[in-house]
């Protein structure tokens, strides 16, 4: 449930062959459609800013003139909501993260894209491309917009040295018992499953922690229960955690960079354990029903322009997906986030390559092994409604 409330192809195959006169591969256009004057996306909250909340950052409105496309947005409340949002077919697009786009492109709900007609694709730094997340078999079915890390987040006062481990948060002796903070999703079984990985030699063989067999996927949900009696918080929104660590309440917990930069007066700070780290990575999709793709395609260049994708990373708080967005956060207004793409670590690719970032469980592992099954989302979904008693 990534919700920030404040700041920091199938194209339709018919309808695009119709605009385009014909079709790229897999069904993707092999020219821009035109433009129809209407965009309707599902976001993640901050990634279409059209200066209502922050004048600075509005990103929208230039998009806007420039294409005639007039921006309408739904924002959704964690991964499952957006997929639900994109198959009712009202929509052409939107952001989804690793935890939802395997759905949509299982599902058929996310058609391939022809990167040609997005030309702002080429400066997109070379490993964020060609993922399990964002793609097929070498077919990419969207563009990045940017990723994160799910962080350690520490009151200085109750740890006087940064902590090296995810020990604060489920250790029964953690110094933050009572006070302690964890992201309310089901992906968060995934954290547990990696907690497991690391410790004890591995001794449920796990490989991967979003594909988890029923004996992984049963010591993952026993360690979430225990963890239970030293949580006070699973956290829905941002500002629930902001308001947590800065009335003291919360001690310890997983959060978002974007969290710790809203507390600059509070003893709070944040690592990256070195033992392992969760992360999501984000993608702009077309729907392949979408009635407007000649403004989705163009939406999704706007997206990976320096000026949108610098804006968008820093508003949102995560790592811009180019060096030239980069280059432009370095000296926007007035250099005020000079240090973003460091503070992000954008292009730190061992940091990148040491995250597990976030997928979609699925029953068949998510591989070409018949032999193996298993936990679906569904069941993750399941237990995690158990877990918390929500």
């Amino acid at each position: 449930m990534r919700q920030l409330r404040i700041p920091a192809m199938l194209v339709v195959v018919g309808l695009v062959a119709s605009a385009c006169g014909q079709s790229g591969p897999s069904g993707a256009p092999t020219e821009l459609p035109a433009a129809e004057g209407e965009l309707n996306l599902v976001i993640w909250t901050g990634y279409a800013e059209n200066g209502t909340n922050y004048p600075e950052f509005d990103w929208v409105t230039p998009f806007q003139d420039e294409t005639g496309c007039q921006v309408h947005t739904t924002d959704m409340t964690d991964s499952a909501n957006g997929v639900e949002l994109l198959q009712s077919g009202q929509y052409d697009g939107g952001a989804f993260s690793g935890d939802a786009t395997l759905r949509l492109m299982a599902g058929g709900d996310a058609a391939p894209v022809n990167t040609d007609l997005i030309p702002n694709y080429a400066n997109v730094f070379d490993n964020l491309k060609g993922q399990p997340f964002n793609s097929v078999d070498g077919v990419p079915y969207g563009v990045p917009q940017g990723w994160g890390a799910n962080i350690l987040a520490y009151n200085t006062d109750t740890f006087s040295s940064a902590p090296d481990n995810w020990d604060p948060i489920w250790d029964p002796n953690s110094p933050a018992a009572g006070h302690i903070s964890v992201y309310n999703s089901s992906i968060f079984i995934a954290d547990a499953a990696m907690r497991l990985k690391t410790t004890n030699d591995n001794e449920f063989g796990i490989d991967n922690p979003y594909q988890l067999s029923e004996e992984q996927f049963n010591a993952a949900v026993d360690l979430l229960t225990e963890q239970g009696a030293i949580v006070s918080q699973y956290w829905n929104y941002a500002t629930d955690q902001i308001t947590g660590f800065g009335s003291g309440d919360l001690l310890a917990g997983q959060t978002w960079q974007y969290q710790v930069n809203n507390l600059p007066d509070a003893p709070i700070a944040a690592v990256t354990p070195s033992d392992y780290a969760t992360g999501w990575s984000d993608t702009w999709m077309i729907a392949s029903e979408a009635a407007h793709p000649g403004c989705m395609y163009r939406w999704m260049d706007w997206a990976l322009s320096p000026e949108a994708n610098a804006q968008s990373t820093i508003y949102f708080g995560e790592a811009p997906v180019s060096q030239e967005a980069c280059d432009f956060a370095e000296t926007w207004q007035d250099g005020a986030y000079a240090g973003h793409c460091d503070t992000f670590h954008a292009t730190d690719t061992a940091y990148h390559d040491f995250l597990e970032f976030w997928e979609t469980p699925r029953e068949d592992c998510n591989d070409d092994d018949d032999s193996t099954t298993c936990k679906s989302v569904e069941e993750w979904i399941n237990a995690w409604t158990t877990i918390t008693g929500s």
